[in-house]
């Protein structure tokens, strides 16, 4: 299996995420969304970094339960209800990213939503991961 990062000279350097990345492997892995739910289905975590961090840790459970590691990760969407607060917290949010998955980046988008499917969810994760 094999993710190469593509990140073009002509254009702005990436910072928390891949421009482009090209997937060759033997299992495509779709990860649901995932928020802060806790194992009893109520979110936690007050404040964005916090439900991030939450959001975050369920994502890579789901893609360890299917075989994959957060490197395996291809592309992640971030859906959040203010995109505002989330770029203020880019640096912490980088670094739970980083302490959770590493210095490698898939493709990213980050989303403003009105709301999400779990009401006090600020946030929520989508991926693809292929899996060698």
């Amino acid at each position: 299996m094999s993710l190469r990062r593509i990140n073009p000279a002509e254009l702005s350097p990436p910072t928390g995420f891949s421009h482009a990345v090209t997937a060759t492997g033997r299992s495509l892995v779709m990860l649901a969304g995932q928020t802060a739910l806790d194992s009893s289905g109520a979110v936690v975590g007050d404040g964005l970094p916090a439900q991030f961090e939450r959001a975050l840790a369920n994502l890579l459970t789901a893609l360890r339960a299917a075989g994959g590691t957060p490197a395996d990760l291809a592309r992640l969407t971030v859906h959040t209800t203010d995109v505002a607060a989330y770029r203020a917290c880019a640096a912490e949010l980088g670094r739970i990213w980083r302490e959770s998955a590493g210095r490698d980046y898939p493709a990213m988008a980050v989303i403003g939503v009105v709301g999400l499917w779990d009401e006090q969810a600020l946030v929520e994760l989508d991926g693809i991961a292929m899996l060698p």
